[in-house]
C-alpha cells in the first residue's frame, strides 16, 4: 500500500506562483507513475501533469509552459511548480500514483490540497 499526502496549496494572486508537494509513504518502490489531477468541467478529474519512473513527463494543454513537475524517486516525493497562475487554475489538486506507467486510472490518491487564485 502507498499513502500520499499533499501540501503547499494556498491563496495567490493571478500571475503568482505556488509549489505543491506530495509525500509518498509505504511501498514507494512499487510506484511507477505519479501525477497531479484537478477537477475539470465535464470530467471527474483531469490530469494536470505526470511523470513516470523513467522520467517521461506529460502535461495538460492548460498547464504546459507554466507548470513543471519533478520527482525524488528515493524519497518518494513529487513536486508541482506552478507559475503564471490564472483564476481558472483554482481547484483542489490531488496527488496520484500508479504501479504502471499509465496513470489514467491511478492506484492511489491523496486527500487533495486547495489552490485558490484571485483575480
Amino acid at each position: 500500500q502507498v499513502r500520499l499526502v499533499e501540501s503547499g496549496g494556498g491563496l495567490v494572486q493571478a500571475g503568482g506562483s505556488l509549489r505543491l508537494s506530495c509525500a509518498a509513504s509505504g511501498s514507494i518502490f512499487s510506484i511507477n507513475a505519479m501525477g497531479w489531477y484537478r477537477p475539470a468541467p465535464g470530467k471527474r478529474r483531469e490530469l494536470v501533469a505526470a511523470v513516470t519512473s523513467g522520467g517521461s513527463t506529460s502535461f495538460a494543454d492548460s498547464a504546459r509552459g507554466r507548470f513543471t513537475i519533478s520527482r525524488n524517486y528515493a524519497k518518494g516525493t513529487l513536486l508541482l511548480q506552478m507559475n503564471s497562475l490564472k483564476p481558472e487554475d483554482t481547484a483542489v489538486y490531488y496527488c496520484a500514483a500508479d504501479q504502471r506507467a499509465d496513470i489514467a486510472t491511478p492506484d492511489y490518491w491523496g486527500q487533495g490540497t486547495q489552490v485558490t487564485v484571485s483575480s
